[in-house]
Protein backbone atom coordinates (compact mmCIF):
# COMPACT_ATOMS: atom_id res chain seq x y z
CA UNK A 1 0.00 0.00 0.00
CA UNK A 2 1.31 3.41 -1.29
CA UNK A 3 1.87 5.97 2.09
CA UNK A 4 -0.54 9.04 2.15
CA UNK A 5 -0.61 12.45 4.16
CA UNK A 6 -3.23 14.00 5.34
CA UNK A 7 -2.84 18.01 5.43
CA UNK A 8 -5.63 19.20 7.99
CA UNK A 9 -7.27 17.51 10.90
CA UNK A 10 -10.87 19.13 11.15
CA UNK A 11 -14.35 17.97 10.01
CA UNK A 12 -13.34 17.19 6.28
CA UNK A 13 -10.61 15.30 7.47
CA UNK A 14 -12.76 12.99 8.75
CA UNK A 15 -14.61 11.97 6.16
CA UNK A 16 -12.05 12.18 3.77
CA UNK A 17 -10.19 8.94 6.03
CA UNK A 18 -13.44 7.03 5.78
CA UNK A 19 -13.27 7.45 1.77
CA UNK A 20 -9.59 6.70 1.92
CA UNK A 21 -10.52 3.44 4.05
CA UNK A 22 -13.18 1.74 1.73
CA UNK A 23 -11.08 2.57 -1.23
CA UNK A 24 -7.97 0.26 0.67
CA UNK A 25 -5.04 1.17 -1.86
CA UNK A 26 -3.35 3.79 0.81
CA UNK A 27 -1.82 3.45 4.50
CA UNK A 28 -2.35 6.65 6.02
CA UNK A 29 1.38 7.55 7.25
CA UNK A 30 -0.35 10.38 9.55
CA UNK A 31 -1.30 14.24 9.46
CA UNK A 32 -0.47 17.56 9.42
CA UNK A 33 -1.83 20.41 11.13
CA UNK A 34 -1.46 24.02 12.14
CA UNK A 35 0.78 24.25 15.28
CA UNK A 36 -1.41 25.98 17.59
CA UNK A 37 -3.90 23.17 16.59
CA UNK A 38 -4.08 21.03 19.73
CA UNK A 39 -5.19 18.21 17.58
CA UNK A 40 -3.29 15.11 18.30
CA UNK A 41 -5.00 12.34 16.41
CA UNK A 42 -8.05 11.71 14.02
CA UNK A 43 -9.63 8.72 13.91
CA UNK A 44 -6.82 6.88 15.44
CA UNK A 45 -4.32 8.47 13.26
CA UNK A 46 -1.22 10.58 14.35
CA UNK A 47 -0.98 14.12 13.79
CA UNK A 48 2.72 13.93 13.03
CA UNK A 49 3.53 17.45 12.41
CA UNK A 50 2.80 20.80 11.11
CA UNK A 51 2.81 22.84 7.13
CA UNK A 52 6.70 23.84 8.46
CA UNK A 53 7.50 19.60 8.44
CA UNK A 54 6.50 19.37 4.81
CA UNK A 55 9.67 19.93 2.98
CA UNK A 56 11.43 17.54 5.66
CA UNK A 57 8.37 14.97 5.46
CA UNK A 58 8.86 14.99 1.77
CA UNK A 59 12.12 12.76 1.99
CA UNK A 60 10.26 10.34 3.12
CA UNK A 61 6.93 10.51 1.78
CA UNK A 62 6.29 10.97 -2.09
CA UNK A 63 2.02 11.53 -1.69
CA UNK A 64 0.14 13.90 0.03
CA UNK A 65 -3.49 15.09 0.03
CA UNK A 66 -5.37 18.68 1.29
CA UNK A 67 -8.02 17.17 3.80
CA UNK A 68 -9.13 21.32 4.65
CA UNK A 69 -12.65 21.93 3.84
CA UNK A 70 -13.99 24.74 2.11
CA UNK A 71 -17.11 26.68 2.81
CA UNK A 72 -16.79 30.85 2.69
CA UNK A 73 -13.20 30.38 0.66
CA UNK A 74 -11.33 28.24 -0.81
CA UNK A 75 -8.18 30.13 -0.26
CA UNK A 76 -6.34 27.67 2.83
CA UNK A 77 -7.12 24.88 0.17
CA UNK A 78 -5.66 26.77 -2.76
CA UNK A 79 -2.50 27.65 -0.27
CA UNK A 80 -2.07 23.90 0.17
CA UNK A 81 -2.60 22.37 -3.05
CA UNK A 82 0.37 25.17 -4.03
CA UNK A 83 2.70 24.23 -1.25
CA UNK A 84 2.54 20.25 -1.96
CA UNK A 85 2.79 20.93 -5.64
CA UNK A 86 5.94 23.62 -5.08
CA UNK A 87 7.36 20.46 -2.76
CA UNK A 88 6.99 17.89 -5.53
CA UNK A 89 4.36 15.61 -3.90
CA UNK A 90 1.54 13.64 -6.08
CA UNK A 91 -1.58 14.10 -5.23
CA UNK A 92 -3.48 11.67 -6.17
CA UNK A 93 -7.79 12.07 -6.85
CA UNK A 94 -9.68 9.53 -4.46
CA UNK A 95 -12.94 8.29 -5.47
CA UNK A 96 -15.05 6.31 -2.79
CA UNK A 97 -15.86 2.71 -3.86
CA UNK A 98 -19.50 4.26 -3.15
CA UNK A 99 -19.54 6.34 -5.73
CA UNK A 100 -19.88 6.12 -9.49
CA UNK A 101 -17.40 8.41 -11.74
CA UNK A 102 -17.84 7.26 -15.47
CA UNK A 103 -14.89 6.39 -17.64
CA UNK A 104 -15.69 8.96 -19.84
CA UNK A 105 -15.75 11.74 -16.90
CA UNK A 106 -11.88 13.27 -16.08
CA UNK A 107 -10.93 14.46 -12.48
CA UNK A 108 -8.13 16.79 -11.80
CA UNK A 109 -5.25 15.57 -9.17
CA UNK A 110 -6.18 16.31 -5.19
CA UNK A 111 -10.06 16.11 -6.13
CA UNK A 112 -12.00 13.46 -3.46
CA UNK A 113 -15.40 11.98 -4.93
CA UNK A 114 -16.80 10.97 -1.86
CA UNK A 115 -19.38 7.63 -0.99
CA UNK A 116 -22.54 8.01 -2.92
CA UNK A 117 -21.55 11.02 -5.34
CA UNK A 118 -21.90 11.06 -9.28
CA UNK A 119 -20.04 12.01 -12.05
CA UNK A 120 -21.44 11.28 -15.21
CA UNK A 121 -19.85 11.07 -18.98
CA UNK A 122 -17.72 13.82 -20.10
CA UNK A 123 -17.99 15.37 -17.00
CA UNK A 124 -14.32 17.24 -16.18
CA UNK A 125 -13.74 17.91 -12.79
CA UNK A 126 -10.51 20.05 -12.16
CA UNK A 127 -7.63 19.45 -9.53
CA UNK A 128 -8.22 19.92 -5.64
CA UNK A 129 -12.12 19.99 -5.71
CA UNK A 130 -14.65 18.12 -3.55
CA UNK A 131 -17.61 16.23 -4.70
CA UNK A 132 -19.18 15.53 -1.45
CA UNK A 133 -21.50 12.40 -1.05
CA UNK A 134 -24.63 11.91 -2.87
CA UNK A 135 -23.52 15.21 -5.48
CA UNK A 136 -24.51 14.71 -8.90
CA UNK A 137 -22.16 15.89 -11.52
CA UNK A 138 -24.32 15.50 -15.19
CA UNK A 139 -22.94 14.80 -18.35
CA UNK A 140 -20.90 17.86 -20.19
CA UNK A 141 -20.78 19.57 -16.70
CA UNK A 142 -16.80 21.64 -16.27
CA UNK A 143 -16.58 22.46 -12.42
CA UNK A 144 -12.96 24.28 -12.40
CA UNK A 145 -10.28 23.97 -10.01
CA UNK A 146 -10.62 24.70 -6.12
CA UNK A 147 -14.79 24.25 -6.11
CA UNK A 148 -16.94 22.26 -3.47
CA UNK A 149 -20.42 20.78 -4.56
CA UNK A 150 -22.09 20.14 -1.07
CA UNK A 151 -24.05 17.04 -0.32
CA UNK A 152 -26.82 16.06 -2.62
CA UNK A 153 -26.38 18.89 -4.77
CA UNK A 154 -27.46 18.73 -8.43
CA UNK A 155 -25.30 20.29 -11.24
CA UNK A 156 -27.34 19.25 -14.06
CA UNK A 157 -26.03 18.90 -18.00
CA UNK A 158 -23.50 21.30 -19.74
CA UNK A 159 -23.00 23.07 -16.63
CA UNK A 160 -19.86 25.34 -15.90
CA UNK A 161 -19.16 25.89 -12.26
CA UNK A 162 -16.22 28.67 -12.04
CA UNK A 163 -13.40 27.96 -10.13
CA UNK A 164 -13.15 28.69 -6.26
CA UNK A 165 -17.10 28.14 -6.23
CA UNK A 166 -18.88 26.56 -3.34
CA UNK A 167 -22.39 24.92 -3.93
CA UNK A 168 -24.24 24.44 -0.79
CA UNK A 169 -26.06 20.94 0.67
CA UNK A 170 -29.33 20.29 -2.09
CA UNK A 171 -28.75 23.18 -4.41
CA UNK A 172 -29.60 22.52 -7.89
CA UNK A 173 -29.04 24.31 -11.27
CA UNK A 174 -29.89 24.97 -14.40
CA UNK A 175 -29.01 23.05 -17.38
CA UNK A 176 -26.32 24.78 -19.76
CA UNK A 177 -25.35 27.66 -17.31
CA UNK A 178 -22.25 29.40 -16.07
CA UNK A 179 -21.54 29.65 -12.23
CA UNK A 180 -19.07 32.51 -12.27
CA UNK A 181 -15.80 32.27 -9.89
CA UNK A 182 -15.95 32.32 -6.78
CA UNK A 183 -19.37 32.23 -6.19
CA UNK A 184 -21.06 31.37 -2.98
CA UNK A 185 -24.72 29.49 -3.66
CA UNK A 186 -26.48 28.61 -0.59
CA UNK A 187 -27.89 25.25 0.44
CA UNK A 188 -30.94 24.51 -1.45
CA UNK A 189 -30.70 27.15 -3.93
CA UNK A 190 -32.13 26.83 -7.52
CA UNK A 191 -29.44 28.50 -9.10
CA UNK A 192 -31.43 29.67 -12.91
Amino acid sequence: MKLLLLIGAGGHCKACIDVIEQIGEWQIAGIIDRKDSGITEVLGYPVIGCDDDLAELRKQYDYAFVTVGQIRSAELKIKLFNQLKTLGFKQPDLVSPLAYVSKHATLGEGTIVMHYAMVNATAKVGNNCIINSKALIEHDVVVENHCHVSTGATINGGVIVGQQSFIGSHATTKQTMSIPAQSFIKAGTVVK
